[in-house]
């Protein structure tokens, strides 16, 4: 899929789908190569959802969401939290994160992206993170933001806070990606810097909101996170999760 804008009717639908468990990014994919389109895919009865790849609880699931969602209130309602989207089809779709093997169908932003972020570094690393872990998070970090380039982490306790803080306090952009859906903030105590984080940069997901912090989602996210930046910088992190 290329970056020409995707129809507005159309739209509601790539929307639609984001909102059924079970439908990651191969699934979505498959649905709009076998039916042509996302309204398409949202309209069919079970028996040929299965046929285009799902596997029977998430034909089940789209069925019954159907039943109670109205695709053209997404978009106003997303608009109403603050909350814009960009999906795989949209031309500012980030380039970098297009050409990953998974990349999400949709992304969901509160602040913006610009042109500056495609040249983005990642810092990362241990949310239990060493007085020297944090000092050379905020000396990259830093570094980053001073030269113009966007540090992009993932607002978690430790070494990531740090990375924010500092690109923050360096006059930098930085960009958050979050394993939950961008009407909840976590951890709790990163509220106001999340805010601040959307001010200078954006706060990214592909999980729609409602979409808890449960953990099998960080990892899934790291992939986004990767996947923004020219590189990824691990600061410090366990001998377990270096592994």
């Amino acid at each position: 899929m290329q970056g020409t804008d995707v129809r507005p009717r159309e739209r509601d639908y790539w929307l639609a789908l984001t909102r059924v468990v079970g439908i990651g990014p191969a699934h979505f994919q498959r649905l709009i190569a076998y039916f042509g389109s996302a309204e398409r895919a949202w309209r069919a009865d079970g028996p040929t959802l299965v046929a285009a790849g799902l596997d029977g609880r998430a034909a089940q699931t789209l069925l019954a969401l159907r039943a109670q969602l109205d695709p053209t209130a997404e978009e106003p309602q997303l608009a109403a939290r603050g909350i814009t989207a960009l999906t795989l089809e949209d031309a500012d779709y980030p380039a970098c994160l297009r050409t990953i093997g998974d990349a999400p169908p949709v992304l969901f932003l509160r602040g913006s992206l610009t042109l500056a972020d495609e040249w983005a570094v990642a810092i990362v690393g241990t949310r239990r993170a060493s007085a020297y872990g944090r000092q050379a998070a905020e000396y990259l970090a830093t570094g980053l933001a001073q030269t113009g380039i966007t540090v992009v982490s993932g607002l978690a306790r430790g070494i990531d806070a740090c990375a924010h803080r500092a690109a923050l306090a360096a006059g930098g952009r930085t960009l958050a990606v979050l394993g939950h859906g961008l009407d909840t903030v976590y951890p709790a105590e990163h509220a106001r810097l999340a805010h601040e984080v959307s001010a200078s940069g954006a706060l990214i997901s592909e999980f729609p909101v409602g979409t808890r912090p449960d953990a099998p989602n960080f990892p899934r996210r790291n992939r986004i996170l990767a996947g923004l930046a020219r590189a990824t910088v691990v600061v410090e992190a366990t001998s377990r999760a270096a592994r």
